[in-house]
């Protein structure tokens, strides 16, 4: 048999009258204002703390960036051997991976209510999606249909370019925008 350890209930005190119930509400309320002095200060410390450590931080992001700019312009150069003409969109080294892909196709617009108004005078209602007491530009049939979506005044179809970077020992990979290392490195 096995011995259970008793466990002592804390007896909760009960106010009697309204004198009473009044110093109840004063303690909670100091007690609740401990409570957040002690988060004032907690907060204080970690906001502190992280100011510091960010400044450790930054030139390890720097490094980085050169590390992944200097990657990038070699690959750049080298990216019809590297990539067998285009056959293969990365490159893996036993130390881990680099490579281009593409972003999914976007759908941006300038103004919704005039992209509404071409839409509905063009007699294109397959890109306008109908929701309870509202209309909305359907980007979903859009992305379908990109030729004729592009037509319309206001909607732009895009898709970006990136250069990844994943170090084997990483669970996150590192993504530039290959627009932007372009600017960088030349």
């Amino acid at each position: 048999m096995s011995k259970q350890a008793r466990v002592k209930r804390l007896v909760t005190p009960v106010p009697q009258n309204l004198d009473e119930a009044a110093k109840f509400l004063r303690s909670i309320g100091q007690e609740q204002r401990k409570i957040d002095g002690i988060q004032s200060y907690l907060n204080e410390k970690i906001d502190a703390l992280q100011s510091k450590l960010m400044g450790d931080v930054k030139p390890h992001e720097e490094k980085i960036s050169q590390l992944v700019e200097g990657l990038f312009a070699f690959a750049e150069s080298n990216r019809d051997k590297l990539t067998d003409s285009g056959k293969h969109k990365s490159v893996e080294l036993p130390t881990g991976l680099f490579g281009w892909r593409m972003t999914p196709p976007a759908v941006s617009l300038r103004d919704v209510e005039s992209v509404l108004a071409i839409l509905k005078s063009f007699g294109l209602k397959r890109f306008i999606r109908t929701i309870p007491e509202k209309e909305e530009v359907n980007k979903e049939a859009m992305l379908k249909e990109p030729d004729i979506a592009e037509t319309v005044k206001g909607v732009s179809i895009s898709q970006r370019e990136e250069f990844i970077v994943k170090p084997m020992e990483l669970k996150v990979e590192i993504v530039s925008d290959i627009k932007k290392l372009k600017k960088t490195v030349s």
